[in-house]
C-alpha cells in the first residue's frame, strides 16, 4: 500500500496547517483504534468459557476483567503522554506492534498467571487508540479537527460496542483462544499499515519523562477547560457504563430470559448510536461544540426514562429499551467527541498530555460507575440502576448549565470561553 505524500511535521510548530489526513489513513486510524481497544472487551461473554477450560473458580476468572481495565488504565496515566516527547508515528506503531504480541501470550496462557499477565499487558498498550486520535487531530486543519476527530472514534466505539458480539461468534467457531489469535494478527498488520500510511510526526517538547508525567497532573490546574470536560466527560462515561453493565443482568433474568450469544448482539444496537460521533465532530467544527453538549445532556437523561420503561414488563418493553440504549450511546458519544474537540484546541504542543489527563478523568468514570452498578443492582435492580444513572445524567446537566453561566459571567474571557462556541477555522491552535 502506497504511503500517502504528507510531510513530516513538528507537533509544536504549527502542526494544523496541512492538508490533513486522506480518506485511506483517516479510515486506517479508525480501524486501528477499534481493534487496539477491543481486545479489553473480548473475555466479558467469555469469562465462563475461559474458567472452565482453565480450570478456574469463578473469583479468578473474573479478574480478567479487572486486570484489563488496570493496564489500560496505566498505560492512560504512563505511555499516551509520551506521544509529546518521542516521534508519534513510531510510539503508535510500538503499542500496536507490542499490543499483538502481549494478545498472543493470553491467546496461548495455560494457566491463570500467563492469562492474567497477557491480558495487563494488553491492556497498557492498548492505549495506542489513545495515542492515535490526538494524532489525528494533529494532523488535521482546524476547521475539520471535529469531523476528523469522530471519525477516529467511531472506530474507537464500534471497537468496544462490537468486541463482545465478536468475541461470541469467534468463540463458537473454535474457541475462546481463536478471538485472541485473530486479534493478535490483525492487530500486526495495523502496525505495518501505520508504519506505511502515517507520516512521521516530530516532537519539540523539551522536557524528560519524569517532568512529563508532572506536567501532565499540572494541566488540571492550569486549564479550566480540561477540569470542565474531564468532569462532563467521567459523568457521561460512568452512566454508559452504568447501563452495559447492568443490562447482561436484566436480559439474563425472568423480564427477558435471553441467552448469552443473544445479550451480545446488543452491542450492535449500541453501534448505532456510536456513528452520532462523526456527526458530532462535524458539527463542533461550525462551532456547536458547547451547545451539542446541553442537548446531549439532556437526551441522556430522557434515555433513562426510556430504559426505565424498558425494564417494566410487557410487550413494548423490547422497543422501550433498546431505544434507550440508541439514545444513551447517542448522546453519550456526542459529548465524549465535543468535549475533545474543545481539549485538543487548547494547546496543540500537549495534546497528547491534555488526552491523557482527560481520559484518565473519563476512565476513572467508567469503573466508579461499574462499581455503583453492582451495588445498586443488588439492593434495588433495573429501577434502582436506573435512578442512579438519571442522577448521573442530571448532574451532567446541571454541569453543562453551571459552565454555561460561568462562561456568561467571563464576558467572552479565557480560554473556555474563546473556544466554546466559535467555528474551528477560526480557532489560532
Amino acid at each position: 500500500m502506497a504511503t500517502e505524500h504528507i510531510p513530516e511535521r513538528a507537533a509544536g510548530d504549527g502542526p494544523d496547517t496541512g492538508p490533513g489526513p486522506g480518506r485511506g489513513t483517516l479510515l486506517l486510524m479508525s480501524v486501528a483504534a477499534g481493534l487496539s481497544v477491543a481486545g479489553n472487551y473480548f473475555a466479558q461473554p467469555l469469562l465462563d468459557v475461559i474458567g472452565r477450560d482453565l480450570h478456574l473458580p469463578a473469583a479468578t476468572a473474573a479478574l480478567v476483567v479487572t486486570v484489563a481495565q488496570v493496564g489500560y488504565g496505566l498505560g492512560l496515566l504512563l505511555l499516551v503522554p509520551l506521544g509529546d516527547l518521542l516521534e508519534r508515528r513510531r510510539l503508535a506503531v510500538t503499542l500496536t506492534a507490542a499490543t499483538a504480541l502481549f494478545l498472543t501470550v493470553t491467546a496461548s496462557a495455560p494457566n491463570a498467571a500467563l492469562l492474567l499477565t497477557g491480558t495487563a499487558l494488553t491492556g497498557l498498550t492498548s492505549v495506542a487508540a489513545q495515542v492515535v486520535v490526538p494524532f489525528a487531530a494533529t494532523l488535521a486543519p482546524p476547521a475539520e479537527r471535529g469531523r476528523t476527530v469522530g471519525a477516529v472514534m467511531t472506530g474507537l466505539l464500534l471497537g468496544i460496542l462490537l468486541a463482545r458480539t465478536a468475541a461470541g461468534l469467534l468463540a463458537e467457531l473454535g474457541g475462546w483462544r481463536t478471538v485472541y489469535w485473530v486479534n493478535a494478527a490483525l492487530m500486526l498488520l495495523m502496525a505495518v499499515l501505520l508504519r506505511l500510511r502515517l507520516p512521521a510526526l516530530r516532537t519539540t517538547v523539551g522536557l524528560r519523562y519524569p517532568a512529563l508525567l508532572r506536567s501532565t497532573v499540572a494541566l488540571f490546574g492550569q486549564e479550566p477547560v480540561l477540569r470542565w470536560r474531564g468532569a462532563l466527560g467521567a459523568l457521561t462515561f460512568a452512566g454508559f457504563s452504568v447501563l452495559w453493565t447492568a443490562l447482561a443482568f436484566l436480559m439474563s433474568g425472568p423480564s427477558y430470559g435471553w441467552q448469552e450469544s443473544a445479550i451480545g448482539l446488543l452491542g450492535l444496537v449500541g453501534a448505532a448510536g456510536s456513528l452520532s460521533a462523526s456527526a458530532a465532530g462535524r458539527l463542533a467544527d461550525r462551532g456547536l461544540a458547547h451547545r451539542i453538549t446541553g442537548a446531549a445532556a439532556f437526551l441522556l437523561l430522557g434515555s433513562w426514562g426510556l430504559l426505565a420503561l424498558g425494564g417494566a414488563g410487557g410487550g413494548w418493553s423490547p422497543a422501550a429499551l433498546l431505544a434507550g440504549v440508541i439514545v444513551l450511546d447517542l448522546a453519550a458519544q456526542a459529548v465524549h467527541v465535543s468535549n475533545q474537540h474543545l481539549v485538543y484546541a487548547v494547546r496543540p504542543d500537549a495534546r497528547n498530555r491534555l488526552n491523557s489527563a482527560y481520559m484518565t478523568s473519563y476512565f476513572a468514570g467508567g469503573a466508579v460507575g461499574s462499581a455503583l452498578t453492582s451495588a445498586v443492582w443488588g439492593l434495588a435492580g433495573w429501577s434502582g440502576v436506573c435512578a442512579l444513572g438519571a442522577g448521573l445524567a442530571l448532574v451532567v446537566a446541571g454541569l453543562w448549565v453551571a459552565d454555561r453561566m460561568r462562561r456568561r459571567a467571563s464576558g467572552g474571557k479565557g480560554t473556555a470561553a474563546a473556544t466554546a462556541d466559535v467555528p474551528a477555522s477560526s480557532l489560532t491552535s
